[in-house]
């Protein structure tokens, strides 16, 4: 079996995988870096566009990131935590660009506002608040509310032709969104990479086990796809980013941290539309309330996407629920990461959460009527012939264990990492792609060692311009990099 040695062993070729290398390349050159995926290339699974909701999450529309609290008040705080992590994505990917390592920003990103639609009077009151905190903070300058259909049908033309003229409906409407292919960005990103002779991508390959080494980082059991043959090789740290097969990878490592941790599989389906007439009609992303008991990724949302250089339109994503831990993954995936350390908080959280387990039951059985029903709500005068299914990607919501046996399911995205900072797991889903930049500067900050990276700190401030300030306080720095990037990245600022 051969045997080779590398500083930095990433599993995955996904967002995640190549946003980190490339920062550790900028930050450190010398460091030789190995890339391993299962898949024959990059983003396959994820980070793919059709994956994904793309959106460029930075809390504009996402109504789960702002809870009404029991006493009726509007929690914005999580919507503007991802409202600034997107603009240290904005920052990291202009750098790139400014430094001519990525052609053109129009390969992967678009502008196309950003909109929330709520329909009936409870939900106009909601909204109607939620604007008004967002409204007041430096972070939504720009962000507009109307429960006026004309005004309304401005923004979003397809949403309201057709629509009873009584309804009851309101929208905020933001001029600054984005639509991001993660995909494309995932092969610059890589692309990226491969100007550096000390970094290799190893495609058709799959890790299959890994152990700590006594000296020092990790043994790594690598298998070839195309002969199933086995390599091995010694990397001082492991970056588990596979998406749903991480979890599995760091169940078999071992490590105490990742005891008690399990998953919860969520698949999705997409209804999507090609044709002109309709498409070019729809030029922002409308998002709607998730319904009760409905993970985050199944919020309702008309979305305008541009894809390989073509304008698209998606609806959904309807959930669904298969044992598999990745689109591309085996049914074995879920029981195979069963553990004695995992049962009971699985079970804990099965408990306390069915509303969502009829959810997924429901949705997994519904009808092509039943879809086009709730397009209508958002699209009243859909013809449903313009329209396709199309699989999306696979979704592992994390659950950890809590006190006395008890587990918590988690929508965010979790780091897991050993105590020695010699091996991190990323787990969970969204809103992931859109805020790498930020976990990736995290781990850098909390797990990477300094004997790895050494002194980062100047070179991360030219990376990322506003380093060191809180843009939810600094209106003066948002202001400046916001149209610095936007400049760069060909997007509105609002």
């Amino acid at each position: 079996m051969t045997s080779e040695s590398v500083d930095v062993l990433l599993v995955g070729a996904g967002i995640m995988s190549t946003s980190l290398g490339v920062f550790l390349k900028e930050l450190k050159p010398d460091l030789t870096i190995e890339m391993i995926e299962r898949m024959p290339q990059e983003a396959q699974e994820s980070s793919g566009a059709w994956n994904n909701a793309g959106t460029g999450h930075a809390g504009n529309c996402e109504l789960n990131f702002t809870p009404m609290r029991k006493d009726g008040t509007i929690n914005i705080a999580t919507a503007l935590e991802v409202n600034v992590e997107f603009d240290l994505s904005r920052q990291f990917w202009s750098y790139l660009l400014g430094k001519g390592l990525i052609g053109s920003a129009d390969s992967f990103i678009h502008p196309v506002p950003h909109m929330s639609f709520v329909m009936g009077s409870d939900n106009q009151a909601f909204l109607k608040k939620r604007h008004a905190l967002m409204s007041a903070h430096h972070c939504y300058r720009g962000m507009e509310y109307s429960e006026d259909h004309a005004k309304i049908a401005e923004w979003a033309p397809l949403v309201m032709e057709g629509r009873d003229a009584s309804q009851p409906v309101a929208a905020t409407h933001i001029n600054n969104g984005a639509d991001v292919n993660y995909g494309a960005l995932t092969s610059n990103l890589l692309s990226v990479l491969r100007q550096h002779t000390d970094f290799r991508v190893h495609f058709n390959e799959e890790v299959v086990n890994l152990q700590r080494r006594p000296e020092g980082g990790w043994r790594v059991i690598v298998k070839r796809g195309a002969t199933g043959s086995e390599r091995t090789i010694d990397a001082r740290f492991v970056f588990l980013g596979a998406g749903g097969a991480a979890l599995t990878l760091l169940q078999k490592s071992a490590i105490p941290e990742s005891h008690g941790y399990a998953g919860f599989p969520v698949s999705g389906v997409w209804l999507r539309c090609e044709k002109p007439e309709v498409v070019n009609r729809h030029r922002a992303k409308v998002y709607g309330k998730a319904a009760a008991g409905s993970p985050p990724m199944s919020v309702p949302h008309l979305d305008t996407r541009i894809i390989e250089g073509k304008r698209w339109l998606l609806f959904g994503p309807y959930a669904g629920f298969s044992t598999k831990f990745l689109k591309n993954g085996s049914y074995c995936d879920l029981p195979r990461s069963l553990r004695l350390d995992n049962i009971l908080p699985m079970l804990s959280v099965a408990k306390d959460n069915f509303p969502l387990e009829e959810y997924l039951v429901g949705q997994v059985l519904q009808s092509k009527a039943h879809r086009f029903n709730v397009l209508r709500q958002y699209y009243p005068g859909v013809n449903e012939d313009d329209w396709e299914l199309a699989v999306a990607g696979q979704r592992v919501q994390i659950i950890k264990k809590e006190k006395h046996f008890a587990g918590q399911l988690e929508f965010g995205t979790e780091i897991v990492s050993a105590a020695d900072g010699s091996l991190v797991a990323l787990l969970g889903a969204s809103p992931g792609a859109s805020t790498a930049t930020y976990i990736m500067m995290t781990m850098i900050e909390t797990v990477l060692r300094d004997e790895l990276i050494g002194d980062w700190k100047a070179k991360m401030s030219e990376i990322i311009p506003s380093y060191g300030h809180d843009l939810k306080q600094d209106a003066a720095m948002l202001t400046k990099v916001r149209a610095e990037t936007a400049a760069v990245l060909g997007l509105q600022n609002a």
